[in-house]
């Protein structure tokens, strides 16, 4: 349950409070030049404490490259790398068993009813820190992708609560095939629209002074992807993307191109029409969201992920102990009160470690 993808293969390791957590990646072609600041960047993105609406945990999340890699050169060889963790506070959760207090919505109670376990401390293996491995791996897999074939990953927050940004709409022009990162990372929300980005900052920052959380969505383009990635049935390309991102923490929500608001449409509107492009073929709209038939055909990547509020609030709640009897919660942890905005990078790591893998799958077949 910890090991992801079939060529490039990522294992992470690790829990919310142990001494440190990291991943084993496997299948990374020899030769890419990877340094450590390489990865640093989009985990400087993803770590706690970096603005006034994430968690006040404050961890620096130094990534350390353990092996794999020789004078900044990959070796083809697996690479393992870790991020010590500091900032733990075990203290602030019970560890007898009489005093264990199962958190509501949380993956306290299901991992003990199948494991008969869970760490005690933090959500272990269902924290959040278990993506940290993920980005490492995600930000080398981008560099290749990016080096090799010029595709770019985009992610963003898209809404958060009731407070939409839909980047289709008209009156932002062309931003979809224009928006860059720094666009993105100009709001610590993680909204391109700085106005709509003010209303969300102010809406988790009520929701902090209560002890409230809630929820939202990440959308994220892959821009430049070859065609013919993805498999006939079972390996669908938007069947492994929704794999991936329903794989990280919190998440609750997939879906691709027009998604579940294209059901409204008539097949006559949502069809999507093929024109020639250049020296190509192409389609005038993307409701399919650059695939077709479980395979890339050549358009944008377009999906969204939706993330629930996060289950460990400070307001009091009524909860049960390991054997039952009814009990009053009263979370003492640190926890982000909306986790959209440091999800952007993870949404970015995941998708480029499935694009990495179905375009080492496709060479595989040539």
């Amino acid at each position: 349950m910890s090991t992801f993808g079939r060529l490039y293969k990522i294992t992470t390791f690790g829990e919310s409070h142990c001494k440190a957590v990291g991943v084993i990646i496997d299948g990374c072609p020899p030769n890419l030049q990877l340094t450590e600041e390489d990865i640093q960047k989009q985990l400087n993105r993803r770590r706690p404490g970096q603005s006034k609406i994430s968690t006040p945990r404050n961890e620096a999340d130094k990534v350390i490259l353990l092996s794999g890699i020789e004078r900044g050169i990959t070796l083809g060889t697996p690479i393992g790398a870790i991020v010590k963790n500091k900032d733990m506070r075990p203290e602030d959760y019970k560890f007898d068993r009489k005093e264990y207090l199962v958190r509501p919505s949380h993956a306290d109670l299901t991992y003990h009813l199948k494991y008969g376990i869970h760490a005690s401390s933090g959500g272990g293996r269902s924290s959040a820190r278990e993506t940290i491995g993920r980005v490492i791996a995600g930000s080398i897999a981008e560099k290749w992708l990016f080096g090799e074939y010029n595709i770019e990953v985009i992610a963003w927050v898209s809404s958060v609560g009731n407070i939409d940004f839909n980047i289709f709409d008209s009156k932002y022009s062309n931003l979809s095939k224009t928006l860059t990162r720094d666009d993105v990372d100009k709001t610590i929300v993680r909204c391109p629209d700085k106005n709509i980005a003010k209303q969300m900052i102010k809406y988790i920052e009520n929701l902090r002074d209560i002890g409230d959380s809630t929820g939202g969505v990440v959308s994220c383009i892959c821009r430049n992807v070859p065609v013919g990635l993805g498999e006939p049935c079972f390996d669908k390309m938007e069947a492994k993307l929704a794999h991936a991102m329903l794989s990280i923490p919190a998440t609750k929500g997939f879906e691709i191109g027009s998604g579940f608001s294209g059901t409204k449409l008539r097949g006559s509107v949502h069809n999507d029409v093929f024109i020639k492009k250049e020296d190509k073929i192409g389609t005038i709209t993307n409701n399919s969201g650059g695939i077709q038939g479980g395979i890339s055909n050549g358009e944008d990547i377009y999906f969204r992920v939706a993330f629930k509020p996060i289950s460990t609030i400070k307001i009091a709640q009524q909860t049960v102990d390991l054997d039952g009897n009814s009990r009053t919660l009263k979370a003492r942890g640190r926890h982000d009160p909306c986790v959209v905005n440091r999800a952007v990078p993870i949404v970015e790591a995941m998708a480029s470690i499935v694009l990495m893998d179905n375009i080492l799958i496709q060479k595989m077949r040539k």
